[in-house]
């Protein structure tokens, strides 16, 4: 039946199914994608069919585990890494089932693949001294110090991701007149089209002012110095710089991971300390379920000891010519282009 090609299901789900139906993020669109650009030639490789050709029995559950092996052995690829792609996979063949009863057992066979169990590492967080250190060691007296200063203290303030604070705009912030009297907050942009507004600290309102001011609501709040908006990666490097240079005082940060993530998980991990509630600490980072904000409890629990102010600061391919499928683009370069 024409139905079972696996082409169309593919195309279907990428740009309907993830964007339309279920208004995912192009970055989730774009992991699932990566994944299946790996697949399918693995897949054709070993049912000797060009993508073009398979249908979806072509896809069997030992193919699956047989290519997270693969992955495994010349990818390298971890546990995360594995399970990730699983996860693509199984969401495809759940999407295909949903519209192809006659599938649902395949689907079941599919979704019968197991992931690999990752080892739990640690969870790294910055000690309020460290963290204190670590915004402090931008030079105030200079125009990169001061922004990179506000980058720090804004990350530390709302427990955003590197890609979150890359995309605020002046018109996400909300600043009151009075830094200390009158309430500011900022709306953030997360993962899909999640929400959250964050509070924020009458010090971080005042680091964030001269990087607004007389400028258009729809700039990004944080620039670099050629007056483009920075970059998830610009942060990446702007908060490993000062750590690793305030690891040199510091021996206990070397141990750590010095990333933006290592920030959030700092804010969460003070907050609880500070005696806010879990559910408050999982609305103020975005997670979806409680779940994963319950990590934290389990890191270190100084509970109520501070109030929450002391948080704040002073394969080959043939050259033959492929045909054409109804006069539509081949479904690797679909993929590729996409």
């Amino acid at each position: 039946m024409s139905d079972t090609l696996l082409g169309p299901w593919i195309r279907r789900f990428l740009v309907e199914h993830l964007l339309i139906e279920r208004n995912l993020s192009r970055n989730t669109q774009a992991s699932y994608r990566d994944t299946l650009c790996l697949l399918l030639p693995f897949v054709c490789q070993l049912a000797k069919k060009r993508a073009e050709q398979l249908r979806v029995e072509d896809l069997t559950a030992d193919r699956v585990s047989a290519f997270l092996r693969n992955l495994q052995e010349t990818r390298k690829s971890g546990p995360a890494t594995l399970n990730q792609r699983l996860a693509a996979i199984h969401s495809l063949s759940h999407f295909i089932s949903l519209h192809n009863p006659e599938l649902v057992p395949w689907c079941g066979e599919m979704r019968a693949v197991q992931g690999k169990k990752a080892p739990r590492h640690a969870l790294s967080y910055f000690e309020k001294e460290e963290m204190d250190a670590l915004l402090a060691a931008p030079h105030p007296s200079s125009d990169q110090g001061r922004r990179d200063h506000a980058v720090l203290l804004f990350l530390y303030n709302t427990g955003a991701r590197a890609n979150e604070a890359a995309h605020v705009r002046i018109s996400d912030l909300d600043l009151g007149a009075v830094p200390g009297r009158d309430s500011s907050s900022v709306l953030i942009h997360g993962k899909g089209t999640k929400q959250r507004r964050c509070p924020l600290w009458s010090t971080t309102v005042q680091a964030l002012q001269p990087l607004v001011t007389n400028r258009l609501p729809s700039d990004h709040v944080f620039r670099n110095r050629r007056g483009q908006p920075l970059t998830r990666f610009g942060i990446h490097a702007l908060v490993e710089r000062y750590a690793q240079a305030v690891a040199t005082t510091r021996p206990s940060m070397s141990k750590k991971q010095l990333s933006p993530h290592t920030i959030r998980h700092t804010t969460a991990t003070h907050l609880l300390r500070a005696g806010v509630d879990i559910n408050t600490i999982r609305a103020w980072l975005g997670h979806v379920s409680l779940a994963t904000t319950n990590i934290y409890a389990e890191v270190d629990l100084e509970m109520k000891e501070r109030a929450l102010a002391t948080c704040e600061v002073g394969e080959n391919r043939s050259n033959k010519r492929k045909p054409r499928y109804r006069e539509d683009k081949e479904l690797m370069e679909f993929l590729k282009k996409l």
